[in-house]
């Protein structure tokens, strides 16, 4: 089919005689509608507005186009909307979806627009504890650490009888000459090993760290920060902590156990721990010679160290023959055996820890959380924390309204896909801002559906009973 183009329309050839013409000539129009949906989660949760607290701004106020909260707000939406890099910004901020979102329509002064560019969204990501000459922007870290578990926190109307913390180190792999780069032999590149700590689908921590540590490096101070703010809100919620065998270490278990905080980790294998459960094996072995499927058996017992542990505690074992060969995997809790079995312990509490991976991918696949190409560890745990604001909205949206949908458990790529990235023609008058979205929208049902919950929440929050 020929193809004939020019500087104003382009043609497609013909369907049932009639001429096919596309030009960029529409006017206002956005391929983000949905994002509206962004901006009511925030409303009922106001993430944004608290998050922008959390930073001081030292700029002349006078000179000023762009305020922090908008900064911020553009930001975290941007990354929402799937737009991982500032360059990005510099077409956006002509985006009138994105002025909206910012409650700003029009610039004050001629030559800037709505919402920022590429430059002053990296000064803002170069921001420091404290201002300087070149830095007019500061961050208060310590109140942004504590803003997800606040968020966490409110999204619950009663306390929870017990919640399960989960501790988990991902890679993040580095491409660049970063400060703090490392080479990590696990992960056989240069990253760095961030620590995020999950309860459910509720992110409460990612913190970035070098590489060269061990995975549980800092999971002290972090649980300690998180336990001591639930605790403020929750005096007598019971915590689980659960996390992989990187993080079965003295210094932990010791703090749980002197601390109330119960705990279930993984524990990684030597000839000591599957000496203790040479028998089990053999009859796992025989079973599945027998039947010629997988078969497990299981063994609780007391074990120590030779000599990091300060005490005995309780391991359970799973003694496993498949593929014709031995799999024994082995876990240690504070959870006494009243509690819970050997085989509920592992396989009902234990290996639901595999669903925190899942929270991990969204965050980094979906959400670019592995974004970390600024020269300082300082800029990237910023990058790191925006991403994660970004988690947390999108989190908000599904929990509050989508609870009842079809996308009730989609993943945060999902979401965007089918419910933010919608077409729509922006009419601005005087009195109104008309966003017509497509009327084919496979998901408006839901996405309507979703609009008057997340209104129901934000005048409930704006009128508290």
């Amino acid at each position: 089919m020929p193809t004939e183009c020019s500087a104003e329309r382009f043609d497609f050839g013909r369907v049932e005689g009639r001429l096919v013409e596309a030009a960029f000539d529409a006017g206002l129009v956005t391929s983000d509608a949905g994002a509206l949906l962004l901006g009511a989660s925030d409303r009922a949760i106001d993430l944004v507005g608290r998050f922008a607290d959390c930073f001081r701004d030292h700029r002349r106020q006078d000179l000023i186009e762009h305020t922090v909260a908008t900064l911020i707000g553009q930001r975290v939406f941007g990354i929402a909307l799937g737009y991982e890099d500032l360059n990005d910004h510099d077409e956006l901020r002509h985006d009138p979806l994105m002025a909206v979102l910012s409650g700003k329509l029009e610039a004050r002064r001629g030559d800037c627009a709505p919402v920022a560019g590429k430059s002053t969204l990296n000064r803002l990501e170069l921001s420091r504890n404290e201002p300087s000459r070149y830095h007019k922007i500061a961050y208060d870290a310590a109140a942004i650490e504590a803003l997800p578990a606040t968020l966490f926190l409110e999204a619950h109307q009663r306390p929870p009888e017990q919640i399960i913390l989960d501790l988990d180190a991902t890679d993040d792999p580095l491409h660049g000459h970063q400060e703090g780069r490392f080479f990590h032999g696990y992960y056989d590149s240069y990253c760095y090993l961030p620590l995020y700590v999950f309860c459910g689908r509720h992110l409460l921590a990612a913190k970035l760290r070098r590489a060269d540590i061990d995975a549980s490096a800092g999971s002290v101070e972090e649980v300690a920060r998180i336990v001591r703010q639930i605790r403020a809100r929750w005096p007598f919620v019971r915590i689980l902590l659960r996390a992989d065998s990187g993080f079965a270490r003295e210094a932990l278990m010791a703090w749980c156990e002197q601390n109330r905080v119960d705990y279930l980790f993984g524990l990684a294998r030597n000839t000591r721990l599957v000496a203790m459960i040479d028998e089990e094996l053999a009859a796992a072995k025989t079973a599945a010679e027998q039947t010629g499927r997988p078969a497990r058996r299981f063994k609780d017992f007391q074990w120590s160290t030779l000599d990091s542990w300060s005490q005995e505690r309780r391991v359970v074992a799973k003694a496993e023959w498949t593929h014709g060969e031995a799999n024994p995997r082995f876990v240690v809790t504070s959870l006494k055996r009243a509690e819970a079995g050997a085989r509920q312990l592992y396989e009902d509490i234990y290996c639901a820890r595999g669903d925190m991976e899942n929270r991990i991918k969204e965050c980094q696949l979906d959400l670019y959380a592995d974004r970390t190409s600024a020269q300082t560890m300082r800029a990237n745990q910023l990058r790191l924390w925006f991403a994660a604001m970004a988690y947390v909205l999108i989190c908000a949206l599904r929990r509050i309204g989508l609870a009842e949908t079809t996308f009730a458990d989609a993943t945060c790529g999902t979401i965007r896909l089918k419910l933010l990235k919608i077409g729509a023609l922006v009419r601005i008058s005087c009195r109104r801002i008309k966003i017509a979205m497509a009327s084919a929208c496979p998901a408006a049902e839901q996405w309507g559906r979703a609009a008057r919950h997340l209104a129901e929440a934000a005048k409930a929050r704006a009128s508290p009973a």
